[in-house]
């Protein structure tokens, strides 16, 4: 059984919640939009990663994959930036997760769990700042969205 951590969009920010649970979980899967190579290293370094690059990692990215299929405890993953990018026909997967909409989104397409974690980085409009947990084990996957507090700014 493994604990994975799924976020996308953090667009240059780390916030200590999401460090929080990148720490907790045996993994974690970041949907692109990293924009900075420091940020892709610091989240590297907490934990085993799958990361792929999105529209905003510019030329420092250029060596991340822009999708991967990645197999955790019997799930498989297909793992991208933009929902468009997703093949048509994606064969014996169980999980698409993506980015990008910065809008938390989950639904069951056929069989397959079509995820996106919404965005953990900066605010945008006035949309939650999101990511999911999920439990993966023996080919089945549980999984739960997490609204992140606002951080009070200190003045």
């Amino acid at each position: 059984m493994k604990q994975i951590a799924i976020i996308s969009d953090t667009h240059g920010l780390l916030r200590e919640f999401v460090i929080n649970e990148i720490v907790t979980a045996d993994c974690s899967i970041h949907a692109g939009d990293i924009n900075t190579p420091y940020l892709m290293e610091t989240i590297q370094q907490l934990r085993e990663t799958y990361m792929v690059r999105g529209n905003n990692d510019k030329e420092w990215a250029k060596d991340l994959p822009g999708s991967i299929t990645v197999t955790i405890e019997g799930v498989k993953f297909f793992i991208v930036h933009n929902k468009k990018d997703i093949p048509p026909v994606l064969t014996g997967v169980d999980v698409v997760v993506y980015g990008h909409s910065h809008k938390y989104s989950a639904e069951i397409i056929n069989g397959v769990l079509f995820l996106n974690p919404g965005s953990c980085g900066k605010r945008r409009f006035d949309m939650d700042i999101t990511m999911c947990r999920m439990t993966v084990d023996a080919g089945h996957y549980q999984y739960e969205k997490v609204t992140i507090p606002q951080e009070i700014s200190r003045n």
